[in-house]
């Protein structure tokens, strides 16, 4: 098992200092203690799940310099992004200090003993409660908002889950450090131990995931990568769940008035979309369908105009860069499909990529057209008409995302469209474009596969969720009883004898 270091992707050099892999029985230490302190996790309560969240955010902020420049170094993303990306993960942990607190969460319900239609019926009452020890595989295209410190990990530690992450090899220093960060708020909050823990390793992480002790997997990657842990999971003697992000194209229709009206715009939007962040993002638009004709000739001329203003942005590692390389010039040798634009040269050292816009017929388009390329590239495809265009998105595989741009007189057909992408996606977004996920009450990041294997989010409150399962008590005594399900006010809303009951 080899260490995993540090390297600068503008040099391609190594740095700073190695970080061992963890062992299998350091695996198995961890996963026991974390089983061990689910119960006094739980035990402690909402309130105390809230503050704690609010102490993690609190830690994060107050080493805001610090952890953009660890993390700027690992990933070459910017100072820029990553700020707002602390910000958003920040975030993310007192939203679900405040979703402890609201406590709608936990979908309690009580139903009397009673008289029913079905005859005389017992006292049932019902919540949702944690689910047990959470493995997270952090992301590498967000050392933050979907690594260490992220929403997989807060929204499992709000649930009442202790969490075990498998830190990235991107970028091993960032997820060292916001996971020190935040173990010691934990400490200084009086958590209890093992409720937050890191390993590090290909096999580590093959090794938690087997562990029975684990009891759901957040993963955010590859669709390879998501597979390989399925395999594992389904050998195991007790599967569990597997909530994975996966693969996504990210379709963007553009009808012809829209082009028409403003295709400049349209265009403008386009490019800095599917470039920015190095294409790196779950939700670039790899894939916009544009209209044949005029109008759509335009459009097209503006963004490979714009294209080729784009300076070669840095990939994470060098496996993603040379993966891009290899996917854009398969793509770009596919029958019908050719490069139309090119962004500038890559330096000399480090691992840039050029940003590449290809075209093709809509109705040319086949499944290996329709491959995620994770990076700055997208394929403008040209239609023929609406049957033209409904065909192709019928072919599409399912995405995270579904964008449209149309104007305000075709409602008609923006009903019609909104349909074919609601079949495909997860969030369906209307003259804009899906990259930047806010995080909020109303927000979903999921899809039918591959963008996921889930019905449920990632993103957003109701990410929590993934880790809660029900359970219902019957003619139970009150002593056994959750605080959140005994009689008098709760504090939270309740739906008591089939009526919703707010505090």
């Amino acid at each position: 098992m080899s260490a995993e270091t540090s390297i600068d992707p503008r040099t391609g050099a190594p740095y700073g200092v190695a970080f061992a892999p963890t062992t299998s029985a350091e695996v198995a230490r961890i996963a026991a203690a974390a089983a061990e302190a689910a119960g006094p996790f739980e035990a402690a309560g909402r309130g105390f799940r809230a503050g704690l969240l609010r102490a993690i955010g609190d830690a994060l902020e107050d080493a805001r310099e610090q952890i953009v420049t660890v993390a700027d170094r690992e990933t070459g993303l910017g100072e820029k992004r990553l700020g707002g990306e602390l910000t958003r993960t920040v975030y993310q942990a007192r939203l679900f200090a405040d979703v402890l607190d609201e406590g709608s969460y936990l979908e309690a319900a009580i139903d009397h003993a009673g008289p029913t239609p079905m005859g005389p019926g017992p006292d049932l009452r019902r919540m949702l409660v944690p689910i047990g020890p959470v493995a997270v595989f952090g992301a590498g295209n967000f050392p933050l908002a979907f690594a260490v410190p992220g929403g997989d990990t807060v929204s499992a530690l709000a649930a009442g889950s202790p969490v075990v992450i498998k830190a990235h090899p991107s970028h091993p220093a960032t997820s060292r450090l916001t996971f020190d960060l935040m173990a010691r708020a934990a400490a200084a909050f009086g958590a209890p131990q093992g409720i937050l823990s890191l390993v590090s390793g290909l096999q580590a992480g093959a090794d938690l995931v087997a562990d029975p002790r684990i009891r759901a997997v957040a993963f955010t990657g590859s669709l390879r990568g998501g597979k390989a842990l399925l395999e594992i999971i389904n050998a195991r003697p007790e599967p569990i769940p597997f909530y994975g992000e996966l693969s996504s194209l990210n379709p963007v229709v553009v009808t012809e008035a829209a082009a028409a009206t403003r295709g400049d715009a349209i265009a403008a939007g386009l490019v800095g979309s599917f470039t920015a962040s190095g294409g790196q993002l779950c939700t670039k638009p790899g894939l916009v369908f544009v209209p044949a004709g005029e109008a759509g000739d335009a459009l097209v001329a503006a963004a490979v105009a714009a294209t080729g203003d784009v300076a070669a942005p840095w990939a994470l590692g060098e496996n993603i860069g040379a993966a891009y390389d290899g996917i854009a010039s398969g793509l770009a040798s596919r029958p019908g499909v050719k490069v139309i634009a090119e962004g500038g040269p890559v330096p000399g050292e480090g691992f840039a990529m050029r940003a590449r816009l290809l075209t093709a017929r809509a109705a040319d388009l086949s499944e290996a057209d329709t491959e995620e390329c994770f990076g700055p590239l997208a394929i403008i495809a040209r239609y023929d008409g609406e049957a033209d265009l409904r065909s192709a998105l019928d072919r599409l595989p399912a995405s995270l995302t579904g964008t449209l741009h149309c104007e305000d007189d075709e409602d008609d057909l923006a009903v019609e469209l909104t349909e074919a992408l609601r079949a495909k996606a997860g969030r369906v977004l209307y003259n804009g474009f899906p990259t930047g996920v806010l995080v909020s009450w109303a927000q979903t990041h999921g899809g039918p596969w591959p963008s996921t294997n889930t019905a449920h989010t990632s993103v957003g409150t109701t990410a929590i969720r993934r880790f809660l399962r029900p359970v219902t008590w019957q003619d139970a005594p009150e002593a056994v009883l959750p605080a959140e399900l005994q009689d008098g006010d709760a504090g939270i809303p309740r739906r008591i004898d089939g009526r919703l009951m707010l505090p």
